[in-house]
């Protein structure tokens, strides 16, 4: 045992299981006990060393020298452990295999690609709210909003065909479950492993992808010899992985805010330049991702705790995105607040690089949704869909008032 490891604080243990049904639908209470409990808490279940305040995870992403990702961002460690599928040059690599990756899709995804997208979603957005407003007042919002338009307009952006998109989700689903514990939500998914791997591994191939999108300009750059012809496809792959779900069910998190803080869509209708502060609260106040793991590369001193090199590190950036030393009344969505700083899109080297298309995916649709509909009611009971990293859902009935 080393001088510093004698020298440690022990964290407090805790029995609690993130992974259960019951918190993976509800996770708030847990997330309150967890931060009550300290800056580290060592869960007994997994064997891993949980953070669940703000300055703490924030801290761990950052720090990616200490905190690596190379080892697998979920419970499985690639230093003992042969991961599922290749592993994500993005999520799951650190400098330097990380960089060539990264640095490729900022550019591909930089402001100006994206303005130029902006009229076209804009009016797609227009034409889905208003066939939606012509069905009639009640409609589940998660099917025919939140999955409907990024399920068109980003896989038209990447490359995709019009063939198959239905397997988007389900394949994010099971790469998400995957980050967890082998539970039974990981074991539903195992007959479908093999058939949505081959799928989505096909539409990364440089002959699936249309000659005009993001999927083609990341093999022009493969071309160049800014990545390997290898690593090209495994690109587009993480493109496709974390630019879906995350997507839809942050902007359901959006719709679900204004069911339930009317006032709220009120004042974005008034400002509907605040579009985009909406989705980054509604991240913050529902956080889709719930957790990411590290592996600690040396041994680390948290908050007087030393994590053993080679410990998980479970970083519930949910609850750090409700911490109350962080944000003022954390609990309630506000258009008021500067949601800035949030974790929910990660934070350093391997923040989200398609956070930006996704801002713009929840800009166009709230904009038109703000300019055609006076209010947003609850019509029913909203089900959640259980997932080991993600807050997802099932439905959102709502009641869509038209604007006068």
């Amino acid at each position: 045992m080393t001088e510093a490891l004698e020298r440690a604080v022990l964290p407090p243990f805790s029995d609690l299981d993130p992974f259960s049904p019951d918190v993976l639908l509800e996770p708030e209470p847990m997330h309150h006990l967890l931060r009550e409990a300290g800056p580290v808490v060592r869960l007994s279940r997994y064997d891993v060393h949980a953070l669940a305040r703000y300055e703490q995870v924030h801290a761990a992403l950052v720090d990616w020298q200490r905190f690596e990702s190379g080892a697998g961002v979920g419970l499985t460690n690639f230093r003992h452990e042969k991961p599922w599928r290749p592993p994500s040059l993005l999520l799951e690599a650190d400098p330097p295999a990380h960089d060539a990756p990264r640095r490729v899709l900022r550019e591909i995804l930089a402001p100006p690609a994206l303005r130029r997208l902006r009229e076209s979603w804009l009016a797609t957005a227009e034409e889905l709210v208003d066939r939606v407003l012509a069905e009639g007042p009640e409609v589940d919002a998660f099917a025919a909003l939140a999955k409907a338009f990024p399920l068109r307009v980003f896989p038209d952006a990447v490359g995709l065909g019009p063939d198959g998109r239905e397997n988007l989700l389900p394949y994010g689903n099971m790469a998400f479950n995957a980050f967890g514990p082998v539970n039974d939500l990981v074991t539903a998914d195992a007959h479908r492993v093999a058939e949505l791997s081959a799928w989505v591994n096909a539409q990364c191939a440089r002959e699936a992808l249309s000659e005009d999108g993001f999927g083609a300009r990341i093999w022009a750059a493969a071309d160049r010899g800014d990545l390997t012809h290898e690593q090209a496809p495994l690109v587009v792959r993480s493109l496709l992985t974390a630019g879906v779900d995350t997507t839809v069910h942050g902007l359901a998190a959006a719709l679900y805010a204004f069911t339930t803080h009317p006032e709220q869509w009120q004042l974005l209708r008034e400002r509907p330049e605040a579009a985009r502060i909406a989705f980054d609260e509604a991240v913050r106040w529902q956080s889709p991702v719930q957790t990411f793991f590290r592996t600690a590369t040396t041994d680390v001193r948290v908050a007087g705790t030393v994590v053993p090199e080679g410990t998980k590190i479970l970083m519930f950036l949910g609850a750090a995105n409700r911490d109350p030393a962080r944000w003022n009344a954390p609990d309630r969505f506000d258009l008021t607040r500067d949601p800035s700083g949030h974790v929910g899109f990660g934070m350093g080297i391997h923040q989200c690089v398609g956070q930006h298309v996704a801002r713009l995916e929840a800009e166009t649709l709230l904009t038109a949704l703000a300019r055609r509909v006076r209010r947003i009611e609850p019509a029913g009971i909203p089900c959640r869909h259980p997932n080991n990293t993600l807050r997802s859902w099932v439905s959102l009935p709502v009641r869509l008032v038209p604007a006068g």
